[in-house]
């Protein structure tokens, strides 16, 4: 495979213009590799210096390397100068902005490179002095009066990926039009050399004062009263949220966790885990069995920035991480027990068992699309989550997902519930006899081309079913919007029992449906046959939509 000129051309401009020398590397090693004749090495340059990086959700996400299809100093640069552009637009010129970063590699360059830019750019910048989790700066915005933050993270991707996270000064993710009015600026800036960006080394490094404010916040949501005996096992996945939970613990009362040593200390190689994601199989598998070999209570982890959080229990005899529907459902029911009042909301991917509750209790509900762009902007919100174990239990001082605030209310919850003699799988089960059995579950397919998405998507639409699972069903078309809902790219299936939503990931070269079925339960013991029925019910569903979409 032969390199074009204009090829050549884009890769001798984008390349003199890079300020890292092993990116520049990369592209020579790359060319010299094509002159051999290498084709991968041929199509690696291809993809890499065809098109642009997409900034859309929460801003950028991708793999490492040169080009402008790629996570590095140049399109990082371009980035932080089109956000520096669109803040002085819209007249906030001077402000605030915090600047915050992970342990994956070249973090620390790319948040450094942004503070350095915004700096020139007249804003009062400040950069975390080292790495941390991602809720702390999404608090620190607001905490600090910023006009933006950005959080350089790539969240639990894998090992060989970066991000770039965009806030604005609600404390909120960007989404529509925001996204794309900074895109526009990031364009605009690629026409020229990066070099002409001005730099300034005047920007500030924060000290204790953030982390102290954010666990001082922390401290509020254990009611001094609360019961603290519990035993637990602890993994950050080789992120950054292991010491300020142990200071969280601390401050709470709560006793420190058995941590899994494994997995305790910060390393962007992520090497215990296929993925550094706690949701993917056998990521957890080392807190499992120091949890069987210290017979704690519960698991808890977080992934490697801290923003989501994952719990496993003894569920039915043995041990098995808590869906996060699941997990939504028992910090809702604690939070409606509590007298919380005010908007509960999920994702339209989650379950439907979040509107039942809020409805039992009198309190407004609302669907959003997936993201917490999108639930973090729910008027009156007071709790919100989406399935994929991400939870907003403290949306007055982070309006974000947060994996360490989620992790205190898991704590204080499970404390709660064993001086009283039960369970999470006790509640768990209170939960499905008040309001029926509701099970979830996914079917995700991983994909090398993402024109395989977007043709199975278009398959759905062209040829949606009629019946799943025995019930007719209605299909909804979210491309156009709804009443509720701006438009995305998504199809919803409901029948009178289940629930289904194909989507295309927004952070991953993924297909996923969301799946969910549900029986009404009246007594405990038809509880395990209901739920059993209803996985039944998934297991066709799983099978009716690989056909439908041609998987």
């Amino acid at each position: 495979m032969n390199l074009s000129p204009d090829l050549y051309r884009r890769i001798a401009t984008w390349t003199a213009q890079d300020p890292d020398p092993e990116t520049r590397r990369q592209v020579a090693d790359l060319l010299a590799a094509v002159e051999a004749g290498n084709g991968e090495a041929a199509e690696e340059l291809t993809e890499a210096f065809t098109g642009r990086l997409e900034f859309g959700t929460a801003g950028l996400r991708g793999a490492l390397g040169p080009g402008p299809n790629r996570m590095n100093r140049v399109v990082v640069g371009q980035a932080a100068a089109g956000l520096a552009t669109y803040l002085l637009d819209h007249g906030q010129g001077g402000g605030r902005v915090i600047i915050g970063y992970d342990i994956r590699y070249n973090s620390d360059v790319f948040a450094t490179d942004t503070a350095e830019i915004m700096a020139a750019a007249g804003f009062q910048t400040m950069i975390t002095s080292g790495p941390l989790p991602t809720p702390l700066i999404a608090f620190g915005i607001r905490h600090f009066g910023c006009v933006a933050g950005v959080v350089v993270t790539a969240s639990h991707n894998p090992p060989q990926d970066n991000g770039y996270k965009v806030y604005l000064g609600d404390g909120a993710q960007i989404a529509p039009p925001v996204d794309a009015a900074i895109a526009e600026r990031i364009e605009e800036i690629a026409k020229h050399d990066l070099a002409d960006v001005p730099r300034l080394h005047s920007y500030s490094v924060l000290g204790d004062e953030l982390e102290a404010a954010y666990l001082a916040r922390i401290f509020t949501l254990v009611p001094s009263d609360a019961p603290r005996e519990l035993s637990w096992v602890y993994t950050p996945l080789h992120g950054v949220g292991a010491r300020v939970v142990a200071r969280a613990i601390e401050l709470t009362g709560f006793g420190a966790a058995s941590v899994v040593a494994e997995q305790a200390a910060p390393d962007p190689k992520f090497p215990t885990v296929a993925f550094p994601n706690p949701e993917e199989p056998g990521a957890i598998d080392l807190a499992l069995a120091r949890a069987r070999k210290v017979g704690a209570d519960l698991v808890i982890a977080n992934d490697p920035d801290a923003d989501r959080c994952a719990v496993a229990a003894p569920i039915g005899g043995s041990w098995r991480m808590l869906r996060g529907d699941e997990l939504g459902a028992l910090l809702a029911d604690d939070a409606l027990r509590r007298g919380v009042q005010g908007t509960y909301a999920c994702s339209i991917v989650s379950s439907t068992l979040l509107s039942a509750m809020a409805a039992a209790y009198g309190q407004p509900f609302r669907y959003t699309l997936t993201g917490f762009k999108w639930i973090a902007r729910v008027p009156g919100l007071v709790y919100g989550y989406e399935e994929a174990i991400g939870y907003c239990v403290d949306p007055d001082a982070v309006r974000d997902k947060d994996g360490i605030s989620a992790l205190v209310r898991v704590l204080t919850l499970a404390a709660q519930l064993k001086a009283a003699g039960q369970t999470l799988a006790d509640r768990l089960d209170e939960i499905s006899l008040t309001y029926g059995v509701c099970e979830t579950d996914q079917l995700s397919v991983r994909v090398d081309h993402l024109d395989l998405i977007a043709a199975a998507m278009a398959r759905l639409r062209a040829r949606p079913p009629t019946v799943l699972a025995g019930q007719r069903i209605q299909v909804v078309d979210l491309a156009t919007g709804t009443d509720e809902l701006p438009a995305t790219d998504a199809v919803l299936i409901t029948g009178p029992n289940l629930k289904v939503v194909a989507r295309p990931s927004g952070t991953e070269p993924k297909l996923k449906c969301y799946l969910e079925a549900r029986v009404s339960t009246a007594h405990s013991q038809g509880l395990e046959q209901d739920r059993a029925a209803a996985r039944s019910v998934l297991s066709q569903l799983r099978l009716e939509m690989s056909t439908a979409l041609g998987l």
